[in-house]
């Protein structure tokens, strides 16, 4: 089994790596990052491990910003000497939240849930059981967004959005015909209201609609500028690790 940790303590993180091995000699450490941009560019150049240990206050911001910048698919542990993230941290893949100092008998009970749940992270058995739940469940997003435009507050039809871009804290709609609106919410919350058939978050900056979609070139380091029908405040990059995942989203989502 392939182990990353992500932990700017070193001896926190010769600790982790100790325990892990005397628990499962088959682990292996395939990677070990101590700040959000070496676990970015980790993740994003090679392929994704079977299990992710993370610290999540690191040495340049908190460990969350890794995973909107990265596709990842990975479940993951979260250890850290503060209760505050938990519910950030079940937005993500967690499947443990391990309070610091971390033991034996903690990273034990985390591989034995991670045992339990991994079938979900296969993806022919997680599209299985996706598909039976929606066989039982369908969920409705959204097909108006209120937005507004200075003192206005106006319906706008999801199928007029041609992108969605996230300026610093501000996110602004831009529609096919170019008109321009602010929307008081975050990217994260307005990716999980609409349909991800025909919406897709390239990076952490945009959410895309499929049909203004123009082109992709291929762009430094096997990425991709995504190029649309309508102009865009900055290039869109697709990073390599997602590249495969947009390609069968571009493809599919029509």
């Amino acid at each position: 089994m392939n182990v990353m940790i992500i932990e700017d303590e070193a001896k926190a993180a010769r600790e982790l790596e100790r325990i892990l091995l005397s628990l499962d000699a088959g682990i292996e450490i395939v990677a070990k990052t101590d700040s959000v941009e070496d676990s970015v560019n980790y993740l994003s150049e090679h392929p994704h491990p079977d299990l992710i240990f993370s610290d999540i206050q690191l040495s340049d911001s908190l460990c969350f910003e890794i995973f909107d910048r990265v596709h990842v698919r990975s479940p993951i542990v979260f250890c850290t000497a503060f209760d505050q993230y938990t519910m950030n941290a079940f937005e993500t893949n967690a499947i443990s939240y391990i309070l610091k100092p971390v033991n034996v008998k903690k990273v034990s009970a985390a591989l034995q849930k991670f045992n339990e749940m991994k079938s979900v992270f296969e993806p022919d058995k997680a599209s299985r059981s996706i598909q039976s739940a929606g066989s039982q469940l369908k969920y409705t997003y959204k097909t108006t967004l209120l937005v507004e435009q200075g003192d206005k507050v106006i319906p706008l039809q999801v199928k007029d959005i041609a992108f969605i871009y996230l300026d610093q804290t501000i996110v602004k709609i831009t529609t096919f015909t170019r008109q321009r609106y602010f929307f008081a919410s975050s990217l994260d919350e307005v990716e999980r209201m609409l349909d991800p058939a025909y919406f897709y978050r390239a990076n952490r900056q945009f959410l895309i609609n499929r049909a203004a979609v123009g082109s992709a070139e291929r762009y430094l380091s096997r990425r991709f500028v995504v190029k649309l029908n309508v102009d865009t405040p900055e290039p869109i990059i697709v990073s390599k690790a997602k590249a495969t995942d947009f390609f069968q989203w571009l493809e599919g989502a029509g």
